[in-house]
C-alpha cells in the first residue's frame, strides 16, 4: 500500500476515499461499490469510525464474505475490486480498492431486487438515473473561461450547483447555464444527478 492509514484518514472522505466501521450488509456495501467504479475510482477504509478513529475489525473473513457477496449479486454488472488487511494502531483495517470501471454504468441490487445507478458528489453516494459516458475530457479553451472557472471554485466548496444557481452565479440565462453544464457533463468534468429535481450537478472529482 502505498499510502499509510494514518495519512489516508488525514486526507478526511472525499469522492474517492470513505470510511466505514463495518460493512453492514452486502446491499447497502453494492451502492459505495457501484458509485466508485461509475465516477473515479476509490478506496474504502472498513474499520475506521466517521471521525477518523480506528476502530478495527472483528473478523476480516466475514467483512469479505459480505464484499464478495455484493460484488458478485447485488452490483450488476459485477465489478472486481482489490482487497488487503493493514495493521493500523494495533489493529486490523480492510483497505477495498475500486477502480473506475469501462463496463459502466454499474447498478446497485436492492433488498427488493430495484436497480439503481450511483455515483460519488463529494463524500457521498448519490443515486442518479443516467450515467453520461464521457468523451475525451473537458476542451482546453472551455475550461480556461471564467464562467467554468467560477464554476469549479464554486463546486470545490459546495456538493452540487443547478442551472438556475449556475445561471445567478456568473450572470447568464437560465438555458444557457444549463446548456453549459450538460455540455461539461459529456467532457467528464461534472456529474449529472437527476434524481432530484431541479437536476443538480457536481463535479466528477473534487478532492
Amino acid at each position: 500500500m502505498k499510502e499509510s492509514i494514518a495519512d489516508l484518514i488525514a486526507q478526511g472522505e472525499g469522492s474517492r476515499l470513505e470510511f466505514k466501521v463495518t460493512i453492514h450488509s452486502a446491499h447497502r456495501i453494492a451502492r459505495t461499490l457501484t458509485a466508485f467504479s461509475n465516477t473515479a475510482g476509490g478506496l474504502l477504509l472498513v474499520g475506521i469510525a466517521d471521525d477518523g478513529k480506528v476502530a478495527g475489525i472483528e473478523s476480516e473473513y466475514r467483512e469479505i464474505q459480505k464484499l464478495e457477496k455484493a460484488t458478485d449479486f447485488f452490483v450488476d454488472p459485477p465489478i472486481a475490486v482489490s482487497y488487503e488487511v493493514v495493521i493500523a494502531e494495533g489493529k486490523r483495517v480492510l483497505v477495498i480498492r475500486v477502480p473506475e470501471s469501462e463496463d459502466k454504468p454499474h447498478q446497485a441490487v436492492d433488498e427488493r431486487g430495484q436497480r439503481t445507478i450511483y455515483v460519488r458528489a463529494k463524500d457521498k453516494s448519490v443515486p442518479t438515473n443516467k450515467l453520461i459516458l464521457t468523451g475525451e475530457g473537458p476542451d482546453a479553451q472551455l475550461m480556461q473561461s471564467s464562467n467554468v472557472r467560477n464554476l469549479i471554485q464554486f463546486l470545490r466548496k459546495n456538493e452540487h450547483i443547478t442551472a438556475k444557481r449556475f445561471a445567478q452565479l456568473v450572470n447568464i440565462s437560465d438555458a444557457r447555464a444549463l446548456k453549459l453544464l450538460r455540455q461539461l457533463t459529456e467532457q467528464g468534468l461534472l456529474l449529472m444527478v437527476d434524481r432530484t429535481r431541479p437536476v443538480q450537478f457536481s463535479l466528477k472529482v473534487s478532492d
